[in-house]
């Protein structure tokens, strides 16, 4: 009996692709954020104010930003494009610090980038795979099929 291949192809509504930023400097972050958001339009999905788009735009940028401010470089940002929804993937090189979301802290000092991150997100997480931490969320494509992950 022959092996049974799996092909590499995008999902028949245009997703299914990886996409991947390397980051090394806060001030990549601008060039990151325009980069998806054309990329979405590519598959249709508008990056315009409150759609599944800009809260993904949005999940981006607070991980990716975390991970430069927090972690080690070089910091990888993947997103993966599924037709149900978005995995996002933020990796650095401080396997040894985990993501610490604020407790008590005033809203107006910041640093509440992880609760919004886990509101938006229907699962998220964080693992250690050698020498990387990744720090994860799963966002829906649609508005309405968002139910929050535990907290």
């Amino acid at each position: 009996m022959g092996r049974l291949s799996w092909p590499l192809r995008p999902l028949p509504d245009g997703r299914g692709e990886v996409w991947r930023w390397d980051l090394a400097t806060l001030a990549e972050l601008p060039g990151a954020r325009a980069g998806l958001r054309s990329r979405l339009g590519v598959v249709g999905v508008p990056a315009d104010e409150d759609t599944s788009g800009e809260r993904l735009v949005l999940a981006f940028d607070e991980l990716a930003s975390n991970a430069l401010r927090h972690g080690e470089s070089p910091v990888v940002a993947t997103v993966i494009a599924g037709s149900g929804g978005w995995l996002l993937d933020v990796s650095d090189r401080a396997p040894g610090t985990m993501p610490a979301p604020a407790v008590g802290r005033d809203p107006a000092k910041g640093g509440l980038g992880l609760h919004m991150v886990a509101r938006l997100a229907v699962a998220h997480g964080w693992y250690v795979d050698g020498e990387c931490k990744h720090v994860w969320a799963c966002l829906p494509t649609a508005i309405d099929d968002r139910q929050p992950a535990l907290a």
